[in-house]
C-alpha cells in the first residue's frame, strides 16, 4: 500500500510535511526525501523517538566553542580543553566539520580554528563576516608560532588562504599551507584520510 495515498487527509499533510522537511536538508533530493519517509512510516514508534529526541538534544546541547568556533557539548570543546595539544600550533580550518576530518587522520595534534566560512564576494562574504579578527586575537596572545592554513583547494578557500597569509606573516608568525595532494575543487570532508595526512603532513609555508 503506497502511504501517499491512502489515510485520512490529516495523514496526508503529516507526510507531506515530513516529504518537504526531509527535502530541505543538504544532498536530498525528491526520491531519498521519499525513501527516508518510508523507512520511518515502517519503523516502530520507539525508533522515531530516538531519532526526533536525538535530533533535539543536539540543538539544545552544541554549541560553538568560544575559543575556536568548532562544536562543544561542554563550555569548550574537547581540542581546546585537552592540555596535551601543541598550543604554538593552530590549524585554520572553514567549517567545523573539517576538524572531524582532519582529526581523524591521526597526525595533527595541535589547535584548530573555525572561520564560519570562506571569502566570497559574490556571497558577499568577506573577512568581517568570518571569525578573522578572533583568530588575529589568539595570534596576538604570543603561544602560537605556526598557523596551518587549511581552507579548501577551490577558488574561495585559495582567496581566503591568501588574505590571511598576507596578514598573518607581517606578525612574524610561520605559516603554512596544505601540500599538493588534495584534489582541486575538492572538500576535507570528503577526503580520505592518508590523503589528507600527507597533506598535513607536507604542508609548506606560504
Amino acid at each position: 500500500m503506497d502511504p501517499l495515498a491512502h489515510g485520512t487527509a490529516n495523514d496526508g499533510h503529516a507526510l507531506q510535511r515530513l516529504l518537504d522537511e526531509l527535502g530541505r536538508l543538504p544532498g536530498i533530493g525528491p526520491k531519498s526525501a521519499q525513501r527516508i519517509a518510508y523507512y520511518l512510516l515502517g519503523a516502530d514508534a520507539e525508533e522515531a523517538r530516538r531519532l526526533a529526541h536525538a535530533i533535539l538534544d543536539v540543538k539544545q546541547q552544541v554549541h560553538f566553542c568560544p575559543i575556536c568556533f568548532s562544536y562543544a557539548t561542554h563550555e569548550h570543546c574537547d581540542v581546546c580543553e585537552d592540555s596535551s595539544r601543541d598550543r604554538t600550533k593552530v590549524c585554520v580550518v572553514s567549517e567545523p566539520r573539517d576538524v572531524s576530518a582532519i582529526e581523524r587522520t591521526g597526525v595533527y595534534h595541535g589547535l584548530y580554528h573555525v572561520l564560519g566560512g570562506v571569502i566570497s564576494p559574490i556571497d558577499k562574504i568577506g573577512p568581517e563576516q568570518l571569525h578573522v579578527r578572533e583568530l588575529l586575537a589568539r595570534l596576538g596572545e604570543g603561544e602560537i608560532a605556526e598557523v596551518i592554513l587549511a581552507t579548501n583547494p577551490d577558488v574561495e578557500g585559495e582567496a581566503t588562504a591568501a588574505y590571511l597569509s598576507r596578514t598573518i606573516r607581517p606578525l612574524g608568525i610561520v605559516v603554512s599551507r596544505l601540500a599538493s595532494g588534495l584534489p582541486v575543487g575538492g572538500d576535507l570532508e570528503y577526503a580520505d584520510e592518508v590523503t589528507l595526512g600527507r597533506a598535513i603532513e607536507a604542508r609548506r609555508e606560504c
